[in-house]
Parts: structure tokens; C-alpha cells; sequence
């Protein structure tokens, strides 16, 4: 099968949609989803801390607690990229959630920014085990890294990160969409 890659350019940087595996991209930092106790759970957080070895766990720890909405960063142990930045994102059904989910979104970026970073991959962050709907998280995710983008940032390219290629379709077709 076939593995799913768009790019498309917003202001200076690059946007694109891959599937494969968020550990092996060649990039700075990897934004994933959080709880608010930043324990590494979840699929993908689980293959970050498998892969990453325990300091990343360790280095969350130490931090302790961040709300919903904002995002803190962790070295990345064993990993290629530099960093992980933990947006810690909303649970389907504790209220206001597109809002938390835009807020974490812009909490990881700028995070990424105030590391001087000029690449992220970054998962549909808030699906899985957080219950957001993967269309609803592409329109979001898309609208709030679109915004960013055109803000001065020193962020050079954005990759969101899908595990299956229907993930990628709803993606695709939501930034077509709205980005043509």
C-alpha cells in the first residue's frame, strides 16, 4: 500500500501530511498529546517512551502538572529529535474542548518557538484515548497551525504525523477544503 505525503507552502514555512511512524521523522521536536499529570500514555506516548528510553518519563515527572491547554517540553532521550513537547489536550466531553484543543495546538508552536526550533512533527493530537473525532481534531489542528504560520514564526515546516491512510484522507480532504 501506498503511503500518504502532501506539502503545501503557508508563508515561509512548509505544512505536510505523512503516514508512517512519528519516531522516525527527521525533525526537531515531536509534539504529542498530554494529560494534565504528564504520564506517557496512550499509543503514541507509549511508543515515545518505549523508544525515547525512561528520561523522558523521568523529566515529566519532575515537572509534575500542567493544565489543559498549555504544553511544556522534555528532552527526547533516545530518540533522532531534540525534543518532545507535551501539549497537554482536552478529553471529548469535559467542555469547551475545540478551544482547549486550539490552545494546546498554539502552546506546543509557540513552545517550539521559544526553543528556537525549525521542525516539528506533530500526531492528530487529542484522538485516540483523549476521544476526539479525527475529523474534527484535522479541522482544528489545520486551522490553528495555518494561523501560526502566518504570524513570524521561526518554524520552517510542520509535518502532522498519521498511523493509517484513512486518517490521512480525512486530513487531506480537510485541508483541501479550506486551504486551496
Amino acid at each position: 500500500m501506498a503511503r500518504g505525503r502532501l506539502s503545501i507552502q503557508i508563508a515561509e514555512a512548509q505544512l505536510e501530511l505523512v503516514v508512517g511512524d512519528i519516531t522516525e521523522l527527521d525533525v526537531q521536536a515531536l509534539v504529542i498529546s498530554a494529560a494534565e499529570d504528564l504520564q506517557l500514555k496512550g499509543e503514541i506516548a507509549e511508543t515515545i517512551r518505549e523508544k525515547g528510553g525512561p528520561s523522558i518519563q523521568e523529566e515529566c515527572n519532575r515537572i509534575g502538572h500542567t493544565p489543559v491547554g498549555t504544553a511544556v517540553a522534555t528532552g527526547a532521550g533516545k530518540l533522532a529529535a531534540e525534543f518532545v513537547i507535551h501539549a497537554v489536550c482536552p478529553r471529548l466531553g469535559g467542555g469547551d474542548e475545540d478551544r482547549k484543543l486550539q490552545s494546546a495546538v498554539h502552546a506546543g508552536l509557540a513552545l517550539a518557538d521559544k526553543h528556537r526550533l525549525r521542525s516539528i512533527g506533530m500526531p492528530p493530537i487529542s484522538t485516540g484515548s483523549f476521544g476526539f473525532p479525527v475529523d474534527r481534531c484535522a479541522r482544528i489542528l489545520l486551522n490553528e497551525i495555518h494561523h501560526y504560520l502566518q504570524g513570524g514564526t521561526r518554524i520552517e515546516r510542520v509535518v502532522i504525523c498519521l498511523l493509517a491512510e484513512e486518517d490521512f484522507g480525512i486530513f487531506k480532504h480537510e485541508l483541501r477544503r479550506h486551504f486551496r
